[in-house]
């Protein structure tokens, strides 16, 4: 067998891993998908911030996959087109996302604070921040 067979078969069996543990992935979050419905307020942020990481880790791989002239060169245009299909429908979601859930988030802020009921201690640490970040020096612990 030739060199380049050889780098081929290991580059497809890299190909099979990864499918392989996206498959295991996707079948865990479907599988925890109703626990954490059910499950208290920090699990829910834990799983969601899970859920964004592996969505960074994945688009990373996306954009590392583009960039490789192996793939580039031998991805025909219909699965490229596909690719971008979908990217702007997942852009689209995720920003209608960030849309509505900052609005929810300043209108229930707004609220809570007109009530008088935003605690002090979290929103000194805010304003501290706020002044480190206009000071140049980076942040507190607690980021909002």
């Amino acid at each position: 067998m030739s060199q380049y067979r050889q780098d081929l078969g290991e580059f497809l069996k890299n190909l099979d891993r990864w499918i392989s543990m996206q498959q295991a992935v996707l079948d865990t979050f479907k599988e925890n998908y109703p626990k954490v419905r059910d499950s208290d307020r920090l699990d829910i942020i834990v799983n969601t911030r899970i859920a964004f990481n592996h969505m960074i880790r994945t688009l990373k791989a996306f954009d590392d996959w583009l960039q490789d002239p192996f793939i580039t060169t031998n991805a025909p245009k219909e699965l490229l087109l596909q690719v971008w299909d979908r990217t702007i429908n997942i852009l689209q979601q995720l920003i209608l996302m960030d849309i509505e859930h900052t609005s929810s988030m300043r209108k229930m802020l707004d609220e809570l604070s007109r009530e008088g009921r935003i605690n002090p201690l979290i929103a000194r640490f805010r304003e501290i921040g706020e002044e480190r970040r206009e000071e140049g020096r980076g942040t507190t612990t607690i980021s909002f």
